[in-house]
This record gives structure tokens, sequence and C-alpha cells, in this order.
């Protein structure tokens, strides 16, 4: 059987869905495939990307790219797409071909948190878990 596609998205595209995409492509082994998307991708966050690499998670070929690309002809066939904040939430969406099954799942922005740089790690590292700890409950 061939894997399932999961497609989370955000506004920027810079930090929770990048990191659910790192997550679930590392756990999900051949059953999950995922991509992250954005309806206005800010770029990838470096604290986000930093925290994957500390925790041995691959961050090659991760970017921030806009949710149109996955709506374009050619774009791999999405089974599952998620919206990871509350702004995306509320967006219209494109038309996703095939129907996927659409949930929302509200994660806190870490890129909102303010102050010292072990305080936006700490931002960082806790929306990690929560990504982390929900992708392990689907094996």
């Amino acid at each position: 059987m061939d894997a399932f596609n999961v497609l989370f998205l955000c506004t920027g595209n810079s930090a929770r869905s990048i990191m659910a995409e790192a997550i679930l492509n590392a756990v999900g082994q051949e059953k999950f495939k995922a991509f992250s998307a954005g309806s206005r991708p800010a770029g990838t966050n470096p604290l986000a990307l930093e925290l994957l690499e500390q925790n041995h998670l691959p961050t090659n070929g991760l970017r921030s790219k806009d949710w149109n690309e996955f709506s374009q002809s050619g774009a791999p066939f999405m089974h599952f797409v998620f919206t990871v904040c509350d702004q995306a939430a509320t967006e219209p969406c494109p038309i996703w071909p095939g129907k996927p099954t659409t949930a929302h799942w509200s994660v806190r922005d870490p890129a909102a948190v303010t102050g010292s740089h072990e305080t936006k790690t700490e931002g960082f590292s806790s929306c990690l878990y929560r990504v982390a700890s929900a992708h392990f409950a689907v094996r």
C-alpha cells in the first residue's frame, strides 16, 4: 500500500507546520508522507530548524511553501489536510483535489513568544513536544 499524504497548513509555514512535516516524515516511515504550506509563507524560522536538528530530525528540503503549490495540477494527492493555526483555519483554503479528510488542530505559534532566547526556545520546545506527541499517537 502507498503512503498516505498529509498536508499541514499554517499562515506563515515557518514553524508549526514545518515541524509537523519533519516529525511525521521521520516517524511515519512508509505509512505517511508529510508536506507543509502556508497562505502567506514567511520563510522557515531558524529556531524551528535548530530544534529539529537538536532532536535528530532531518531538516533537508524543508522550506516555506505557498499552499497553492499543492492545489495545482501535478501536485501530490492529499489524503489528509490539517490546519495547525487558528488564523489559517478561518481563511478560505484552495480546493484540494480528491476532497481529502480535513481537520483543525490548534497549536500555539512559537514564533509569537517574546523575550530572551531561552524563553523563545522554550516556546518552540513546547510546540515541538505538542506536535510530536500527536504524531506518536498516530502510530
